[in-house]
């Protein structure tokens, strides 16, 4: 039997790179799929480009093509979905799963999914105020396009899937597949909830981590952010009372994670978050925004705060004697999100769209 080939696009800026690897990785098992990584935006560090050598019959492609969201005019973004579509073509693939909706705009060959790990509409909605402003509207315009489109919405969470659909007017919201991720190679060391740990794109607004940096000005205990704090975008933050550690590499991560710091995630804006789901499969305990997506996802599990006082006192009943039992609480949540449900998923999607392209052909 003919292997079915993905067009999968991705960035490697964040947590889309990560989430790709582990879909890929699953792909090949499961169903022997031969996944073509289009990667957009800035080019992969030596790192990610290990990372993708190892996924079995992988082939990653550097695009050189601009993200949606740093691209100067629209223009950029519907040549790079042109391109993305040629190179469909070019490569016969059975189907396109898009990292970005904005990218569903040009006349593609075979079925499309884009899959809403995040967007500006949805962003501006959580972090900022008012309308949106010209620079950002014409992405939001694109990406409507986009949704409308596609064959398939895919978003990461129950609750985003509503934001999406509330800030594009959509008839039904996109369908929710949680994300899924394979667990760093830890082993515990020490007591639990000595020092206090955050992930990510330290420099997004969205990711709040201004009140992480007070928080750190409450508590007794080290505050540590690892992380980028400047931007493809222009975007910056100084962190002046926490530590930064700048970009650290998955097996650096893997060690501090070890440690079992307290960590949090202030977040205004967060689809997924794959950060907080890498911190409980090592037994972190969780101090979490009080959003809908973490409320869906680790209700039960984390303790919840939104203010940098709040987020101290948090920290404070956790390093008093509660650290250990909310990290087996975020554990135990933790298996229920791993690449194997996230691709069990998608094939069963995959599967819905291809018969259909196969009804419609005969």
């Amino acid at each position: 039997m003919t292997r079915r080939r993905l067009l999968l696009t991705t960035d490697a800026v964040g947590g889309v790179w990560t989430y790709s690897l582990d879909l890929a990785r699953q792909l090949a098992a499961e169903a022997d799929m031969v996944v073509l990584l289009a990667v957009l935006g800035p080019a992969p560090n030596a790192e990610q480009l290990d990372a993708a050598a190892a996924v079995p019959g992988l082939q990653l492609i550097e695009t050189g093509l601009p993200l949606d969201w740093t691209a100067d005019r629209a223009d950029e973004v519907r040549a790079a979905a042109q391109a993305l579509a040629g190179l469909a073509q070019a490569s016969e693939v059975d189907l396109v799963q898009l990292h970005a909706p904005g990218l569903a705009t040009a006349d593609y060959p075979v079925p499309v999914v884009s899959v809403v790990h995040s967007c500006v509409a949805t962003w501006w909605a959580a972090v900022k105020s008012g309308p949106l402003p010209s620079d950002l509207a014409w992405r939001r315009d694109l990406a409507a396009e986009g949704l409308r489109r596609s064959d398939l919405l895919i978003a990461p969470s129950h609750a985003f899937a509503a934001a999406v659909q509330q800030a594009y007017g959509l008839k039904r919201p996109p369908c929710a597949v949680h994300n899924g991720r394979q667990p760093l190679p830890t082993t515990s060391v020490g007591e639990p909830g000595r020092s206090v740990l955050t992930t990510g794109r330290l420099w997004d607004e969205g990711k709040n981590v201004a009140a992480f940096d007070f928080a750190a000005a409450l508590s007794d205990l080290p505050f540590r952010a690892a992380g980028a704090t400047h931007g493809p975008n222009g975007a910056a933050i100084v962190l002046r009372h926490a530590e930064a550690l700048g970009h650290v590499d998955e097996p650096s991560l893997a060690a501090l994670l070890a440690e079992r710091p307290v960590f949090i995630s202030a977040a205004r804006y967060e689809p997924f978050g794959l950060s907080v789901l890498e911190a409980a499969q090592a037994g972190c305990p969780l101090v979490l925004s009080d959003i809908p997506t973490f409320r869906e996802l680790w209700d039960g599990a984390a303790l919840f705060a939104e203010t940098p006082e709040a987020i101290a006192t948090a920290v404070s009943r956790l390093a008093e004697g509660e650290a250990a039992t909310f990290g087996e609480l975020a554990r135990s949540r933790a298996a229920r999100f791993m690449p194997q449900a996230t691709a069990s998923a998608m094939l069963t999607h995959y599967d819905s769209l291809l018969g259909s392209e196969r009804r419609a052909a005969a």
